[in-house]
């Protein structure tokens, strides 16, 4: 089953999340059946911390709280998150840890590079914290990294899952000649739900972001991404899917909101396997490449298996 930790309480010396300290609790329904996962064990499991601690680096896996650490980690498949653990927006999903971040480490693309050559990555996917306190939100930093990886590993594959470069003009063009693999920026929620989940973002830009990743590098794939349980209705979730196919977006998942600490947004509801299946059918017939819908999919889920069948998929659509 699923455990989630409490990291806002106030008793802490430096909260998690200091803006969430004062709101009153929230609290879900109970967790279905169908959410169950097993809890870390395994050596692979073991190994692949080693690594991640030996250069150390800073893992989504662990930083969000992803509920499939456990199986990816035993494969030796971490998702690396650069530029820090301290993220500058408060969105409140969110378990990663708010506030002031500190100064970028050089040499952390050479780190994250060494790190996948060690676990022996075909498909390796880097996320990070949003920076908006960088003049380029951390750009270049992402393109250092993307070359850093090429050069100490050739043949693996990058995919990418950025922050939407909101007020930062020309970001988004050195990341896109950089020429990542997968382009992946997740929008979250539908529009109705950005005020009270995403409050910091703007539901058109990051939409016309992953855009203008194809007007750039039509080559690319593009991907996103958004939980349900947030209160969003069936025909918002469809208009979503519409709105994605309208920017050419490939990769379309979909997974459930678990709610990090009682401080976070609650869960409105817990959907039901049956219905991540019926919206990964429909998904299909407007036009995406490849979906994944089930309760557990997180965007880096199986990203390496997803990956090729991505490919196939694009070359059977062009014979």
């Amino acid at each position: 089953m699923v455990v989630v930790l409490d990291t806002v309480s106030s008793s802490q010396v430096r909260p998690r999340h200091p803006e969430k300290v004062n709101r009153p609790d929230n609290f879900s329904p109970q967790k279905p059946d169908w959410i169950r996962v097993r809890a870390p064990t395994s050596r692979g499991y073991s190994d692949t911390r080693k690594i991640v601690k030996e250069n150390g680096l800073v893992t989504v896996c662990e930083e969000a709280g992803c509920p499939n650490i456990g199986e990816c980690w035993q494969k030796k498949h971490a998702t690396f998150m650069i530029m820090g653990d301290t993220c500058t927006r408060a969105c409140a999903f969110c378990n990663v840890k708010t506030g002031m971040p500190n100064a970028l480490d050089a040499d952390e693309p050479a780190h994250v590079a060494e790190a996948v050559r060690k676990l022996g990555l075909e498909h390796v996917v880097i996320t990070s914290v949003d920076r908006d306190d960088l003049a380029d939100g951390g750009a270049e930093h992402f393109a250092q990294v993307i070359r850093a990886i090429r050069a100490a590993c050739p043949t693996t594959t990058i995919e990418i899952l950025t922050p939407d470069f909101l007020r930062k003009p020309g970001a988004l063009e050195v990341v896109v000649a950089a020429k990542p693999d997968v382009f992946n920026h997740n929008l979250e929620t539908v529009p109705s739900r950005y005020l009270s989940v995403r409050p910091g973002a703007r539901y058109f830009h990051s939409l016309r972001l992953l855009q203008r990743v194809k007007e750039l590098d039509p080559t690319i794939f593009t991907k996103s991404g958004i939980m349900v349980g947030l209160g969003e209705e069936r025909p918002e979730v469809l208009q979503v899917m519409d709105d994605m196919r309208s920017a050419e977006i490939d990769f379309l998942t979909i997974g459930q909101y678990l709610q990090p600490t009682r401080k976070h947004h609650v869960v409105s509801r817990y959907v039901t396997p049956d219905e991540f299946a019926g919206y990964e059918k429909v998904a299909y017939t407007k036009g995406f490449l490849m979906v994944s819908a089930s309760p557990l999919t997180r965007s880096s889920h199986h990203a390496g298996e997803d990956f090729a069948k991505l490919k196939a998929a694009r070359e059977a659509a062009q014979r």
